[in-house]
């Protein structure tokens, strides 16, 4: 199991939008980068990931679980170059004082986070020390832990 992050512009794709998804959640659909696309077919039930809003906020702003496993991605349109899969989230809660990238990156000890590093990958590998930082940064008081841990 693993924590990851799923970056979305709030005005495509809000984290009012997926809470509103309920327990069914959403399908993550538009994802054309092959390491992303990569990330999201080794996801398991269960892995815990951040929400962010890109481009405005550029903030952590939820708490998710992948809720699907890695399926081919409906939006694929015909002629597209590549084979195109998507996982299932779902809204699990709030971070209470959201984390923007601006706090994230004068944080020593997440200086190796890929957000920092390759902040253009919409989703990406989060550490179990990294979510644990940014959980206490963002006020979150009772994170959700992988099964395995």
């Amino acid at each position: 199991m693993a924590y990851w992050l799923f970056k979305s512009e709030p005005a495509t794709w809000s984290w009012a939008q997926q809470k509103a998804k309920g327990r069914d959640g959403e399908a993550w659909t538009g994802v054309r980068n092959y390491q992303a696309r990569n990330h999201m077919r080794a996801m398991k039930l269960g892995d815990k990931g951040f929400f962010y809003h890109s481009n405005e906020g550029r903030e952590i702003v939820g708490i998710v679980e992948v809720c699907a496993l890695a399926h081919p991605d409906v939006t694929v349109k015909k002629g597209t170059k590549g084979e195109w899969d998507c996982v299932d989230i779902r809204a699990l809660q709030d971070v209470p004082r959201p984390v923007t990238l601006d706090v994230i990156k004068a944080e020593p000890r997440l200086a190796d986070m890929v957000l920092v590093n390759n902040s253009r990958l919409s989703v990406q590998p989060v550490t179990a020390a990294e979510w644990a930082v940014i959980c206490d940064m963002g006020g979150v008081k009772r994170p959700p832990r992988l099964s395995d841990e």
